[in-house]
């Protein structure tokens, strides 16, 4: 196998796991949205809901951007809204459940929006 075909197949579990990565935030999303809306404390919800938006909607895009990631870059966004779905959106959920502080929420926000404009950058360069 050579170093190209290697680095083809990295890059087709990548782009497999990260489209499975967004099937499972998108349903963790609907999950918690309806926890948020039918189960949680009146004070938990807006966060709630918030974590689950973000879940939801990353999830959908996580889903389908990796074939569109048309360089490393691109998949190197694509990680970056995976990681930052989990910051953001398990803090959130990690606050309500256990208590914990939420001071990793804002990091994950900032690995959003930078996923997104590496993303963008990546598109350009198509």
């Amino acid at each position: 196998m050579t170093s190209e075909s290697t680095s083809e197949a990295t890059s087709g579990s990548l782009r497999r796991l990260l489209t499975a990565s967004g099937a499972v935030f998108a349903s963790a999303g609907v999950a918690l949205s309806a926890y948020a809306a039918h189960a949680a404390d009146i004070d938990a919800r807006g966060s709630l809901q918030s974590a689950a938006l973000i879940a939801l909607l990353h999830g959908v895009a996580l889903a389908a951007l990796p074939r569109h990631a048309a360089h490393r870059t691109g998949l190197a966004a694509l990680l970056m809204l995976a990681l930052g779905t989990l910051l953001f959106s398990g803090t959130l959920v990690a606050a309500h459940a256990f208590g914990m502080p939420t001071r990793l929420a804002p990091f994950g926000g900032m690995l959003l929006i930078l996923g997104w404009l590496v993303f963008a950058i990546d598109a350009i360069r198509r």
